[in-house]
């Protein structure tokens, strides 16, 4: 596995480039949408700019998970479910999910993707 380092730099650059902002605006806890104001339209390109930099495959949804919260089983009342919970798990291993769990509000779910998820994703998408 690649050194943590090495893979937070280039996940940096990645970010840099593909939302126009300060590399010191870029800190692990750094939320991708809130405090990068990165857009939908914008996961595509961190999605591409990622593969080309660690030369990785990226699945459709595999960073950026697609419909979790648009299936009734996985929201009911502006709430994740324990069901929909669960199927983030399932699809985002990588995913440090406890603060969605203490406050299961569908807004939350954004505050996820942070820098720190994104790293975590591509040190166990490499060989």
């Amino acid at each position: 596995m690649a050194d943590a380092n090495e893979v937070y730099a280039k996940v940096k650059e990645c970010l840099v480039e593909a939302l126009g902002v300060e590399e010191g605006e870029i800190r692990p806890e750094a939320r991708i949408m809130e405090d990068l104001g990165a857009e939908s339209i914008d996961f595509l390109d961190i999605v591409f700019r990622l593969e080309k930099a660690f030369n990785i495959k990226i699945p459709r949804g595999g960073l950026f998970p697609e419909n979790i919260l648009q299936d009734e089983a996985f929201v009911k009342d502006g709430r994740v479910t324990p069901e929909g919970l669960a199927e983030i798990k399932r699809r985002m291993p990588f995913a440090d999910i406890r603060s969605l769990e203490n406050d299961p509000r569908v807004g939350n779910f954004s505050n996820l993707f942070t820098v720190d998820l994104i790293t975590r994703y591509v040190r166990n998408a490499l060989p």
